[in-house]
C-alpha cells in the first residue's frame, strides 16, 4: 500500500511539472487519502504497542 502511495505522489508531481491540472490534482487527491490513512494505521500501531 506504501509503494501505491508513493506511485501516486510521483505522477502528481510528474504531471504537476508538465501541466495536466487535471491529473495532477486527481493524483495529488489520492496520494493524499492514501497519506492520511497511513497517518492514522501508524498512530492506532502505536498506541496499540504502547498498551499491549
Amino acid at each position: 500500500m506504501l509503494t501505491w502511495t508513493i506511485i501516486f505522489i510521483i505522477v502528481a508531481f510528474v504531471a504537476g511539472i508538465l501541466g495536466f491540472t487535471k491529473v495532477a490534482r486527481g493524483a495529488a487527491g489520492v496520494a493524499r487519502i492514501f497519506f492520511f490513512i497511513f497517518i492514522v494505521l501508524l498512530i492506532l500501531s502505536l498506541v496499540t504497542d504502547v498498551f499491549s
